[in-house]
């Protein structure tokens, strides 16, 4: 199954992970790096591995990032391998994969995750499973909110091994890159029906209550405090993150009542001239 299959990966400033990354495909005959003009070492690290190919996209959005990663990069296999740079998959998922035999109408496989912080595996976190393995040519992505979502016209499976998340950049970055995320789960949010919410989004949209219950469900929940200061860590980053979302609802919701009573204000005002 393994010569069927490509590695992609995304990449923007991505030093701190990629080697780790691209050290566990080494079994791979071509890997598809796309890279959105990194100005750190990645590019540097990409080139020390030979099968690894590299084109540079300006990025506008992860949906036409990754659909021109399958469509334009001359990948010549069925399968793609789609990992994020901070994906780091496990002998035990690579001999998993190894042996899988594909029926007709199963063109993608789910990864669960164990979430890591500085190279240590937590019990639990609020990392969802991903299709990370199928059909490049029953595939593609959207946007959703600031993620992404691969859509697989056919059967997803489920494999038993785990894939590791182990993001190691600095949290300058994390928090600059969760502001610009929150900002867009923001728009995300108002755009949607009521009705057609989740009940983690109706939660998420009353601002009040979802960066403590973020904080609660990761630590006690996913037993987050069993995993020490790694756990802490990762419950206050989630409770961070959803807090920044609160904000910018209430920073939307502010600029909104400011701008209805200008109008109002305004309307009254020409009335009045009139």
């Amino acid at each position: 199954m393994l010569e069927q299959i490509t590695p992609l990966i995304l990449t923007y400033n991505e030093a701190p992970n990629i080697g780790r990354a691209l050290e566990r495909l080494a079994w791979a005959r071509d890997i598809v790096v796309v890279d959105s003009f990194s100005n750190d070492a990645t590019l540097e690290i990409v080139s020390r591995f030979p099968q690894a190919r590299i084109f540079q996209r300006l990025f506008d959005c992860l949906e036409n990032q990754w659909n021109y990663a399958l469509t334009e990069t001359g990948i010549g296999t069925e399968w793609v391998l789609a990992l994020d740079a901070d994906y780091i998959a496990t002998p035990e998922l690579i001999d998993e994969i190894c042996g899988l035999k594909p029926t007709e109408t199963i063109n993608g496989y789910r990864a669960k995750f164990a979430y890591c912080v500085y190279g240590r595996r937590l019990r639990g976190s609020a990392y969802p499973p991903v299709a990370v393995l199928f059909r490049r040519e029953k595939a593609h992505y959207r946007q959703d909110g600031h993620a992404h979502r691969v859509v697989v016209s056919g059967d997803i499976a489920d494999l038993h091994s785990l894939m590791l998340h182990d993001d190691r950049k600095s949290v300058v970055r994390w928090l600059s890159s969760q502001s610009i995320y929150q900002r867009q789960e923001v728009d995300k949010l108002l755009a949607a029906e009521a009705k057609s919410m989740s009940l983690p989004d109706r939660i998420r949209k009353q601002k009040l209550f979802s960066p403590l219950l973020a904080f609660f469900y990761c630590l006690f929940v996913k037993r987050g405090i069993l995993d020490g200061k790694a756990g802490l860590y990762y419950a206050f980053q989630r409770m961070i993150a959803e807090g920044l979302l609160s904000v910018y609802l209430l920073d939307e919701e502010l600029a909104r009542e400011v701008e209805s009573e200008r109008t109002v204000s305004d309307t009254s005002i020409a009335f009045d001239k009139s």
